[in-house]
């Protein structure tokens, strides 16, 4: 099996400067949507893709990929973070500055000599697995409304539009040390992948984007019509997507394309359970 994939990436409508960071290698993918100002932000999350930049490079096929693996991925970018805030830190005293990153992701490994997608997410970028027709969310987001949402307070749709939407309870960042949750998805050639910043949700409802993904289009120009969809009013946040096909064959296509280039399935076992309000710290998105 080899990843097949596009890359789209944009400021949207009405903010000047991109936040996002995305990283897509033949084994690892990976959206990251930066907070803290549009510098730090944009350091924030490009701190996250180096990280895993670095980790893509080690990465065997024949090696299973572990949650500890990505843990400790997870803390170097939080310690990155930390260091390119020292100074900042000191200048301001008793106000130090802050900053994060979501980060969704998936690698590629095997488990029990099958391919497998090792998935994980910290705050409210997510992973879509979209198979015969039906898009599912794989990821669970760490934020306010999320945590009303399993509760029963609000349902899904009352949750895009809560005045409180934007408000993240977990990040890799300059704040306290974070977990990921993990998945182990099969992976299989009938089926792609969809990671995102939450950028492409605010815009683009699940049913509009399962269309999209299901319109016979190649990866490449999926993530280049979602970006189209989710920009084309204008907007109101940055916009990532990666979408990933596998194909059996020894052919590969790696292409970004930003604004200005619009470019047997198993289940989902939650191996990390989330305890509600765990490792809670306020990022607002």
């Amino acid at each position: 099996m080899q990843a097949v994939w596009g890359v789209a990436t944009d400021a949207g409508g009405r903010r000047k400067a991109n936040e996002d960071s995305v990283l897509a290698t033949p084994s690892v993918f990976l959206v990251a949507d930066g907070m803290g100002g549009h510098v730090h932000g944009a350091m924030a999350s490009g701190a996250v893709v180096a990280e895993f930049s670095r980790y893509a490079d080690t990465v065997r096929p024949d090696v299973e990929v572990q949650p500890t693996d990505i843990q400790a991925v997870v803390r170097a970018a939080q310690q990155r973070i930390r260091s390119s805030l020292a100074d900042v830190q000191d200048s301001v005293g008793d106000h130090p500055v802050t900053a994060g990153s979501t980060a969704a992701g998936v690698i590629l490994t095997r488990h029990e000599d099958s391919p497998y997608w090792l998935v994980f997410n910290v705050g409210d970028s997510r992973v879509y697995r979209f198979a015969e027709g039906a898009l599912t969310r794989i990821s669970v987001d760490h934020s306010v409304v999320q945590e009303l949402v399993d509760s029963g307070a609000i349902t899904d749709e009352q949750a895009r539009s809560h005045p409180q939407r934007n408000v993240i309870t977990r990040a890799v960042g300059s704040g306290i040390d974070v977990e990921p949750d993990f998945w182990m998805l099969y992976a299989g050639a009938t089926e792609r992948l969809l990671l995102c910043s939450d950028g492409l949700i605010n815009e683009v409802t699940e049913d509009r984007i399962a269309g999209l993904l299901g319109a016979g289009l190649g990866p490449q120009d999926a993530a280049s019509a979602l970006l189209a969809e989710a920009i084309a009013g204008g907007a109101r946040d940055n916009v990532s997507v990666i979408v990933i096909d596998l194909t059996p064959d020894h052919e590969a296509l790696a292409t970004t394309a930003p604004r200005e280039g619009v470019g047997e399935p198993g289940g989902a076992e939650d191996t990390v359970p989330r305890e509600q309000g765990a490792d809670r710290n306020w990022w607002w998105a």
